[in-house]
């Protein structure tokens, strides 16, 4: 593969990251071509030698997600994890993806059901007063706080699962990229790649 396929893969596959982002990660690539070259290795070798360019940027973009998450634990930072970990291997998806749509869609349905709560809760203390509940009007107050601070507290609680969900998969983002580096990198034998 020469050097201009090999830049036009790793570029396309990293399509979607920051523009300063791909401009890091294809100078960097750049000089590790230039330097090939200089120690006298051709093109196709020093390409052989970085591996597939389709491979490294996905994981170079899991590793852009990851760092994201890191660095501003936002819903869309989240989602972006989420998606370079399962980017990183067919096989992850066929594993993982099953499973977090599971746990997403519970996670879904319970902060639905907390929003719902909550505006039940709204309702009964803002309407309870009026329409003659049983224990009278302090009842109703009391009960609509009630079920107001029980969607709050739901919602705090899923907001801790979520979170802890979405760092448990940048951890094995994480040990799937170790495990699977070794495996990607040139190896030596004899001192020569």
């Amino acid at each position: 593969m020469t050097r201009q396929a090999f830049m036009a893969r790793l570029r396309d596959g990293l399509r979607g990251l920051p523009p300063q982002a791909i401009a890091d990660i294809v100078a960097d690539y750049e000089t590790h071509f230039a330097d090939g070259l200089a120690a006298g290795r051709s093109e196709a070798d020093v390409a052989a030698a970085l591996g597939d360019p389709g491979r490294l940027a996905r994981e170079l973009r899991a590793e852009a997600g990851l760092r994201a998450w890191e660095e501003s634990r936002s819903p869309s930072a989240g989602a972006a994890a989420v998606f370079a970990v399962l980017g990183l291997g067919a096989i992850d998806i066929l594993i993982l993806l099953p499973i977090l749509m599971g746990v997403g869609g519970a996670l879904f349905g319970l902060g639905v059901a907390a929003i719902a709560i909550f505006f039940g809760g709204g309702v009964v203390f803002a309407a309870g007063p009026f329409t003659g509940m049983p224990g009278g009007a302090a009842a109703a107050i009391l009960a609509g706080i009630g079920l107001m601070a029980a969607a709050t507290s739901l919602g705090a609680l899923l907001t801790l699962v979520t979170i802890g969900l979405v760092n448990a998969l940048v951890w094995y983002g994480r040990l799937h990229y170790r495990l699977l580096k070794p495996a990607l990198e040139p190896q030596t034998v004899g001192g020569l790649q």
